[in-house]
């Protein structure tokens, strides 16, 4: 039997969490890229359309990411950065995910494309895409080979979606890969270019489907990033 917890105790907490989300200090992307921008690179996570304008999983918390993640790539390549990496959900139609999630953003289907607005950059080619088909954009993915190919990146500027589920992997693989073969990386998650989806407790009743809170979860999320040596930053000035 699992133990008893009353959730009522974390109300000090909670405030704590929000008074440190609000406190998130701003960082200055020209400065993060300093004199070396062949040294940092931008990962987007699950930037598609199957999370932003159709299909079940696709939300207005993450569509409105579109152009806080444009103007993230723009502003890193006015800098000079070329390193720019898209990880995106490109399912096989029988993975075991669909157990959790309704099937979706399944390999050749509009779900599973990049976004309008990053496919149609001017720097467009520079954008390197890796399928992934699962929560994880390095398990069973190219990811890996990208980053051997590329030794001398040791700054990683993270945006996209969810916050808790493929950013955080994302984020946390990173930081974690870097600490166990004590690599100097810096891991920087910008807030204001994350989020989450949201599903009230009214709804999930309703559908039959777990809840899912989206300030919590993005707050949470990003704070349990940070205690883990992830930069979590409100925005990039």
């Amino acid at each position: 039997m699992s133990r008893s917890i009353s959730l009522r105790a974390a109300e000090p907490f909670l405030r704590y969490l929000e008074a440190w989300y609000t406190a998130l200090p701003a960082a200055d992307l020209a400065e993060i890229v300093g004199a070396h921008p062949e040294r940092v690179a931008v990962c987007s996570i699950d930037m598609i359309d199957g999370f932003c304008t159709e299909g079940p999983l696709a939300g207005p918390r993450v569509q409105a990411l579109i152009p806080r993640v444009v103007e993230v790539f723009t502003r890193a390549h006015e800098l000079g950065v070329r390193n720019f990496v898209l990880t995106q959900d490109t399912h096989d139609p029988d993975t075991p995910e669909f157990k959790a999630y309704p099937p979706h953003c399944i390999r050749g289907t509009a779900e599973s494309r990049t976004v309008r607005e990053l496919a149609e950059l001017p720097f467009a080619t520079m954008l390197t895409t890796i399928e992934k088909n699962s929560l994880s954009s390095h398990i069973g993915t190219g990811l890996g080979d990208w980053l051997r190919a590329r030794p001398q990146l040791d700054s990683f500027i993270i945006v996209g979606d969810c916050t808790d589920l493929c950013v955080y992997s994302m984020a946390m693989h990173l930081r974690l890969e870097a600490n166990a073969l004590n690599l100097q990386r810096r891991v920087i998650v910008p807030a204001s270019a994350v989020d989450t989806f949201d599903t009230p407790v009214s709804v999930a009743r309703d559908l039959g489907i777990m809840a899912h809170d989206g300030d919590l979860h993005h707050v949470l999320f990003l704070h349990h990033m940070a205690q883990n040596g992830v930069e979590v930053v409100a925005e990039l000035r």
